[in-house]
C-alpha cells in the first residue's frame, strides 16, 4: 500500500516560499498542501490563488487546495487555473457538497472533501461516488503546530471502512498533529496519506530524513 506524505507549506518561510517547494520536491514528498484559510470559517488568514500561481512553474510535484473557508465555490476556478489538481472542501462549510464536488470534477480537477474533528463520517457517505480523497482533521483546523487527536482514530478508521466499501480508489488523509509520535496510530487506524507541516520543518537541513521516517513508521504500524 502506497505511503503518501503531504507536506503542508504553513510553517514555510513565506519571504522564501519558491526556495521552500523546492526543498520539498527535493526531500521526496508526494504533493503539498496549500492551506488555504479566510479568516471566517477558521479564526486565521493564509494566502490567496496568485501566491500559488507564483511558485506553480518551480516544481513539478501535484498541489493540492485545501479550501478552510467559509464560501469554497466563490473562487472555486481560481484554485484549479493556479495549478492545484485537487481541491479540498470542508463538509461543513459547502452549502451544496454535492454540486460543489461535482463542480471540481467538471472543471477537471480532483474532488476532496475535509471533516472536522467534531463531524461524522456519515457527513460524506453519500457523496462518495463524487470523492477522490476524504480528509479527516485530527485537529481543529486554523493553525498550525497543534497536537494531534488520539480520539480521532475510530473515526479514521470508520472513514476507511466507508471507502473501502465503495470498491473505488479513495484516498484517506488526515493532517494535524502529524509526527514520527503520531503517524503510527493515524496509519493503524486507516489513513494512507499524511499531511506534515511542524514536524518536516522543524529541521530545514533534514526533511528528506524526516520524510523517510515518515514513511517507514506508517508502513510498520500497517504490518
Amino acid at each position: 500500500m502506497t505511503t503518501r506524505i503531504v507536506p503542508s507549506v504553513l510553517p514555510a518561510d513565506f519571504s522564501r516560499l519558491g526556495e521552500e517547494v523546492r526543498l520539498l520536491e527535493k526531500a521526496g514528498v508526494d504533493r503539498i498542501q496549500w492551506d488555504v484559510m479566510d479568516g471566517r470559517f477558521v479564526p486565521n488568514l493564509t494566502m490567496g490563488p496568485d501566491v500559488i500561481a507564483s511558485v506553480r512553474p518551480l516544481v513539478t510535484l501535484p498541489f493540492e487546495a485545501h479550501l478552510m473557508v467559509a464560501d469554497p465555490d466563490r473562487l472555486l476556478p481560481r484554485w484549479l487555473d493556479a495549478g492545484c489538481g485537487m481541491v479540498i472542501v470542508h463538509a461543513e462549510a459547502a452549502g451544496h457538497l454535492h454540486r460543489t464536488l461535482g463542480d471540481i470534477r467538471e472543471r477537471g480537477g480532483s474532488a476532496g472533501v475535509a471533516l472536522n474533528p467534531a463531524t461524522p463520517p456519515s457527513a460524506v457517505e453519500h457523496v462518495l461516488d463524487l470523492v477522490d480523497l476524504v480528509l479527516v482533521m485530527t485537529v481543529n483546523p486554523g493553525f498550525g503546530g497543534q497536537r494531534y487527536l488520539p480520539s480521532m482514530a475510530a473515526k479514521i478508521r470508520r472513514v476507511r471502512e466507508l471507502v473501502d466499501a465503495t470498491g473505488r480508489d479513495i484516498e484517506v488523509e488526515v493532517d494535524g498533529g502529524i509526527s514520527p509520535d503520531t503517524i503510527g496510530s493515524a496509519s493503524a487506524a486507516g489513513a494512507r496519506t499524511f499531511c506534515a507541516g511542524s514536524a518536516l520543518f522543524a529541521d530545514r537541513d533534514a526533511i528528506g530524513e524526516r520524510v523517510a521516517e515518515l514513511r517507514r513508521l506508517a508502513a510498520e504500524a500497517r504490518r
